[in-house]
């Protein structure tokens, strides 16, 4: 797969009150960008999955963060608060961060939650695609810095755009 045709790089509030980048989450091997959100069935159905293998790639020298980049007028299921609890709740290992103007999502060209998408040592993008496989793409993204050939692109629920 080749490098990325967009900057990976942001900075965007946590629930944590902090402030979290690629730069800040990534592990000394890579880095895994998911946008997740709290409403998603598809997103409920895989979250404790996530959870697991983002503590399983931490030692293999991957990090993790998680952006939710839904507009929670219509979701407020989605909201600052509802992410603390979400996060709170299931025990997130990794920064979960609210992009409010989605142009994370836009720079990232995300369609859907839950999307995965997964960078090597470098920030060259190795993996886009959904959970399925995600563990063992990134296991390989942290012993060769790259990702495998064949990715099936995600399926989930849109982005919600502003309107």
């Amino acid at each position: 797969m080749k490098a990325p045709q967009f900057d990976p790089h942001f900075d965007l509030l946590g629930v944590d009150g902090k402030r979290h980048s690629p730069a800040s989450a990534r592990g000394d091997k890579g880095l895994l960008v998911m946008f997740i959100c709290n409403h998603c069935p598809y997103v409920k159905r895989v979250i404790d999955g996530i959870v697991r293998d983002s503590r399983a790639l931490a030692p293999l020298g991957i990090g993790s963060i998680a952006v939710m980049s839904n507009d929670p007028s219509d979701y407020p299921e989605d909201s600052f608060d509802n992410m603390k609890r979400v996060s709170r709740e299931k025990g997130f290992p990794f920064p979960y961060v609210v992009d409010e103007t989605q142009d994370v999502a836009r720079a990232y060209g995300t369609v859907c939650t839950p999307e995965f998408f997964g960078f090597n040592a470098a920030l060259e993008l190795q993996y886009h695609g959904r959970f399925d496989g995600l563990l063992e793409a990134m296991k390989q993204i942290a012993e060769t810095g790259k990702g495998p050939k064949e990715q099936i692109p995600s399926v989930g629920c849109s982005i919600k755009w502003r309107k």
